[in-house]
C-alpha cells in the first residue's frame, strides 16, 4: 500500500496541528509521520508514543540500541536507519552498528543486553526470559529503565507496522546513508 506522505498543507485538518507541532518539535516532519497523516488517530497515537518516547530518562544509547533491535527483529527499513543514524551521531562504534544491523549484539556489556532485551520483547511479544532481565540488571539497568525501554520497543514496532503496510516508507534525505533492506540480518 502506497501511503501519501502529507504536509502540513496537504494533510487533512485534523492532522494539521499535530504536523505543525512535530515540525516544531523537530525542525521538519519526517516522511513516516506525514506518511500517517491521513488517519489523524493514527498521527496523534504515533506523536503521543513518539513524545513519550522523548520524555524517558534513560541513557538515549540504550534507547537507540532498543529501537535498532526492534526495527532488525520487524523488519523495519525506517526505524533501522534512523536508530543507526542516531547510534553513529552518539558515537557508536561503526562494529557495533554493523553488528546490531545484522541481528547481533554490540560488544558493550550493557548494549548488549539492551539489544537482547529489545529482540526478546519484539519477538516474543513481550514475554521475555528472567535470564535476560537478569543481565539487564547486572549491567545496571533499573526496572524504570527497562519499563522505558518497553515504551521505545512499542514505539519502534508501530514504526514498523506503519514502514511494512507502506511496503517501505521514502527514507528522509538524513536517513539514507543509513538505508536497510534487511539483507543484513
Amino acid at each position: 500500500m502506497e501511503l501519501i506522505i502529507h504536509t502540513t498543507r496537504t494533510a487533512p485538518d485534523e492532522s494539521r496541528p499535530v504536523l505543525e507541532g512535530i515540525q516544531a518539535d523537530l525542525g521538519f516532519v519526517p516522511n513516516l509521520a506525514a506518511s500517517t497523516a491521513a488517519s489523524p488517530a493514527l498521527l496523534t497515537g504515533f506523536d503521543g508514543l513518539r513524545r513519550a518516547v522523548a520524555s524517558t530518562r534513560v541513557d538515549p544509547v540504550d534507547r537507540e540500541v532498543a529501537g535498532l533491535a526492534t526495527g532488525v527483529v520487524v523488519g523495519n527499513r525506517y526505524g533501522v536507519a534512523f536508530h543507526s543514524t542516531m547510534l553513529a551521531n552518539l558515537g557508536v562504534d561503526e562494529d557495533d552498528l554493523a553488528a546490531m544491523r545484522a541481528g547481533r549484539a554490540p560488544s558493550d556489556k550493557r548494549s548488549a543486553a539492551v539489544y537482547e532485551f529489545a529482540k526478546a520483547v519484539a519477538d516474543n511479544r513481550g514475554r521475555v526470559d528472567d535470564a535476560v532481565i537478569e543481565r539487564l540488571d547486572t549491567a545496571g539497568v533499573s526496572e524504570a529503565d527497562i519499563l522505558d525501554l518497553l515504551t521505545e520497543c512499542a514505539f519502534a514496532s508501530l514504526v514498523g507496522l506503519i514502514d511494512n503496510l507502506a511496503g517501505g516508507v521514502t527514507l528522509d534525505p538524513f536517513l539514507a546513508p543509513r538505508a536497510w533492506r534487511g539483507e543484513e540480518h
